[in-house]
């Protein structure tokens, strides 16, 4: 059961995002039931023979030029008979106008594209300001129940601990993503050196010694940088991925064991892994720049004029650090986990990815509930998540010709025409609810002049997929009532900002981490990391995933 929340008016931080609770008057749900246009049943459409107008609260996209002229849109108008009256947040003020708007009173129908956190879907449900959604999904949601069996624990993601879903998902399953803790080493440097790509700990050691000491870009100068991350970027932080080598722990630094969520940054075996990232350090092999510098500066690291320089690199893609259109983005493979000196070899896997919780909310200013819960249920069809994220058949997009190949290496189903990514309007561009499922984005025709996602998906499935850490381990995406919330924003920014200090130091050797480990541990328990751990656990035992 819910705890108290909040008074009104009161704010509170967590992580990067402001919540505040409701401040203005609550209204009920609709205007009069006679004034909204009936809607047809499940699969009729136009969705109303009335024209019907929805107001909408849509958080901006840098690469859709305008929501309400947008190709897709007019399409859709045309398809349901519902007319979007659109306010859209920019994107940068995207979470501070949805805050200031639900804190006013004066928020619109339905709230879309924003990623509402679980918190706030908890807060403003109970407080009546988020409609409840299951019994239009009970009773209209013929794709929404496709969705939920495309994506078996998305329902569990965005129930909320009173039983209620509040908000719909977006489901954009990305395979290489869900195990997108990778380390990139440069494979032209191995074979001139006539080594094997790295299997251990010790080994990965040996091959950064050579990369510094034998000049494997041929020009005669010590300028080789063996090993370089950054403090930002898709996993870019050093730590993430060689961590993984003597202790397993999900996305959060957490993991879950025999019902228990714990941390690993206070084990010994955590103050194994520094020991290691220090003694890589005092040889020369790891950049102290790791620890300072940003994702841009990494990438001109990566594309330095002269000469490559970079030997292995923590990031996600490539891309991170090298143009895709350089021949450089040819020489780099995948490392796949290490195996540690206990033997452990661990890949992140994050099994709930796939599900993006909050992205369709309907208010209780909602005049036609049922028409707008169609209108989003839609999106999950095919035909909806085609033309809100790629577009046009025949423009955009068209079915593979007989032959043609997926990203898997399967026959392919479809094939995209236009280049992703730039501000367009005929579409949504990952606005909004779709289902897009692992099957669907690797049906996609493989293209050779676009290969990134072929080599995401072949690095991911031979070197990451084998050593996939047991998702039983992955603390779940949870609610937090507003008072669990707020004292988390209180104690998990000054926890994650030490750890993050002493690691560090750790491993330039500002401190010595034997000498240093139990104050360490000690400061984080005066840190309240024992409530830290409670209130998960708290969150936990009520949460749809406590079986």
């Amino acid at each position: 059961m819910l705890k108290k929340y909040v008074s009104a008016g009161m704010c509170l931080m967590l992580g990067s995002t402001l919540v505040m609770s409701a401040c203005g008057s609550k209204e009920e749900p609709g205007a009069d039931p006679a004034s909204a246009a009936t809607v047809n049943p499940t699969g009729v459409f136009p969705i109303t023979n009335e024209k019907t107008t929805i107001k909408v609260l849509m958080k901006g996209s840098n690469a859709v030029e305008n929501f309400a002229t947008n190709e897709f849109t007019k399409w859709l108008e045309e398809k349901t008979n519902i007319h979007i009256e659109w306010e859209v947040a920019p994107n940068k003020t995207a979470d501070e106008k949805l805050n200031i708007t639900l804190a006013s009173g004066d928020y619109p129908e339905v709230i879309m594209g924003f990623a509402v956190k679980p918190v706030q879907q908890a807060l403003y449900g109970k407080d009546g300001v988020f409609l409840p959604l299951n019994d239009l999904i009970e009773k209209y949601g013929e794709y929404t129940k496709q969705m939920f069996e495309a994506a078996p624990t998305a329902r569990d993601v965005i129930t909320a601990p009173d039983g209620n879903i509040y908000a719909l998902p977006m489901v954009n399953d990305c395979y290489h993503c869900s195990m997108g803790t990778k380390m990139w080493i440069n494979k032209a440097w191995l074979d001139k050196l006539n080594l094997p790509v790295p299997q251990t700990t010790e080994e990965f050691r040996e091959v950064l010694r050579a990369f510094k000491d034998k000049d494997p870009n041929g020009n005669g100068k010590a300028d080789e940088i063996p090993l370089v991350g950054a403090t930002n970027g898709p996993q870019s932080k050093i730590d993430l991925f060689l961590m993984r080598s003597f202790i397993e722990f999900d996305g959060s630094g957490m993991f879950l064991k025999d019902g228990k969520i714990d941390v690993a940054y206070n084990k010994p075996e955590w103050k194994e892994g520094l020991k290691y990232l220090h003694s890589l350090f005092e040889e020369g092999l790891l950049s102290p720049q790791s620890f300072t510098q940003d994702r841009n500066q990494l990438k001109q690291m990566g594309e330095n004029p002269e000469a490559p320089i970079l030997g292995a690199v923590a990031s996600q893609n490539p891309t991170v650090f090298v143009s895709m259109d350089s021949d450089r983005a040819k020489d780099y493979v995948t490392i796949p986990p290490l195996e540690g000196p206990g033997g452990i070899r661990s890949a992140n896997y994050n099994p709930y990815s796939a599900t993006g919780n909050g992205y369709f909310v309907i208010t209780n200013k909602a005049k036609n509930p049922e028409a707008a819960f169609r209108l989003a249920d839609f999106l999950y069809s095919e035909e909806g998540t085609m033309r809100s994220n790629i577009g046009r058949p025949g423009q955009e997009w068209v079915e593979a010709a007989e032959g043609e190949l997926g990203i898997d290496g399967k026959p392919g189903k479809w094939k995209q025409l236009s280049t992703f990514g730039g501000v367009q309007n005929v579409h949504w561009s990952q606005s909004g609810p779709s289902l897009r499922t692992n099957e669907f984005r690797l049906s996609q025709v493989a293209d050779p002049e676009n290969p990134l996602e072929v080599i995401l998906y072949n690095e991911t499935k031979n070197n990451y997929e084998p050593y996939r850490m047991d998702p039983g381990l992955v603390v779940p995406p949870l609610f937090f009532t507003n008072e669990q919330a707020e004292e988390l924003a209180d104690i998990q920014k000054t926890i994650t900002d030490y750890k993050d200090e002493m690691l560090a130091k750790a491993v330039i050797g500002e401190i010595d981490i034997d000498k240093e480990w139990d104050n360490y541990v000690k400061t984080l328990e005066k840190m309240k990391l024992p409530r830290y751990l409670e209130i998960f656990q708290e969150a936990y035992e009520v949460s749809s995933f406590k079986k």
